[in-house]
């Protein structure tokens, strides 16, 4: 009887960011499908997401991946919820308003490399200061990259578990790197990004390392993290007119507060209008500009006004199928009038 290691992974209910937990199941003769994967539940009193009195949640399958760093191994994105099957306020997914996948998302996930024993991103020198910004991005060299076994192991990772990874890069602080990921499909995306976290937090863990995903864990002179959302529509990538990208860009000036909120957590000290952001408060968009809140791509005008767009406002931190979500909303309204 063959034995497989299920490994349920899903975001607990810390405010105001989530964290990813999981637990192993096994399981007899498990024929690799997610529709074989069985529901389970957890103690949501561990997680805040319940009280002890009554603390079952549920967890439900929702996209499943090899496991390429355990043997018979399979990790189970789930969603959580409540003992009756409705969506757990936590929930993110459950948000998503894109059944027929019209909507296709690339984010692309900044993060730094850091040492839990100085509290301080990798390549950073015990009580001191690392050379300014600028020999970092996209660098090579001992002098100018820290960390890069991990990142090419959790490269290789994701490639193998079948995560699109489309790829990756140094970033422009010290210990700072980027993975981007491209789905059709706004929850496909949103599962894809949240394994390739937890594959990346893994991975680290066995080197002594951690993830800061904090959008500006370094004071100063340091770009933050991000994560900025590509994203496109049929009505996007077939509009072929400049009025309907403005017509969708300009929707999004009255929701800054909408989207700000579901963007991440101490987003404010990354938007400040300085390090290639727009400030917080203020929104504004244009052709090639990585100081505004949404970027026209110079490809998309090239290809006669065909493509995508992309908000540069989403922190590293934020939850991105509540992203997603909000930005699938702001823009199905939008489309209704380009279309009308």
């Amino acid at each position: 009887m063959g034995k497989t290691k299920l490994e349920y992974v899903w975001l607990d209910g810390y405010k105001p960011t989530q964290t990813l937990r999981s637990k192993t199941k096994i399981v007899s003769d498990f024929d690799g499908k997610l529709s074989s994967c069985p529901m389970w539940s957890f103690d949501g009193s561990s997680t805040r997401q319940a009280e002890g009195n009554s603390s079952d949640c549920l967890l439900k399958p929702v996209a499943l991946f090899p496991d390429p760093d355990r043997k018979n191994g399979y990790l189970v994105m789930t969603e959580v919820l409540n003992p009756d099957g409705s969506p757990h306020e936590s929930n993110g997914r459950a948000l998503i308003d894109d059944d027929d996948n019209d909507f296709w998302f690339g984010f692309e996930q900044e993060y730094f490399l850091w040492d839990p024993s100085t509290n301080l991103p990798l390549g950073f020198p015990t009580g001191g200061y690392p050379r300014p910004q600028g020999p970092y991005y996209c660098s090579v060299g001992a002098n100018n990259a820290y960390g890069r076994e991990i990142v090419e192991e959790h490269l290789d990772l994701c490639l193998e578990a079948g995560i699109n990874v489309e790829g990756i890069n140094a970033e422009v602080a010290t210990g700072q790197w980027e993975f981007q990921i491209f789905a059709k499909g706004a929850e496909q995306a949103g599962d894809q990004v949240w394994i390739a976290r937890y594959l990346l937090e893994r991975t680290a863990e066995k080197y002594g390392l951690s993830i800061n995903w904090h959008p500006k864990p370094l004071k100063g002179d340091w770009n933050g993290s991000g994560m900025h959302a590509n994203f496109s529509n049929s009505t996007l990538r077939n509009a072929g007119a400049k009025d309907a990208y403005d017509t969708i860009c300009e929707a999004f000036g009255p929701l800054v507060k909408e989207h700000i909120a579901v963007y991440g957590a101490d987003n404010d000290q990354r938007l400040t209008g300085a390090h290639e952001t727009q400030s917080i408060d203020k929104f504004s968009y244009g052709v090639s500009d990585r100081g505004a809140s949404i970027r026209i791509p110079i490809a998309t005008v090239e290809n006669g006004w065909k493509g995508w767009l992309e908000d540069r406002r989403p922190a590293s931190n934020g939850d991105p199928y509540k992203i997603a979500a909000r930005i699938v909303k702001t823009v199905k309204k939008a489309s209704e009038v380009v279309t009308a």
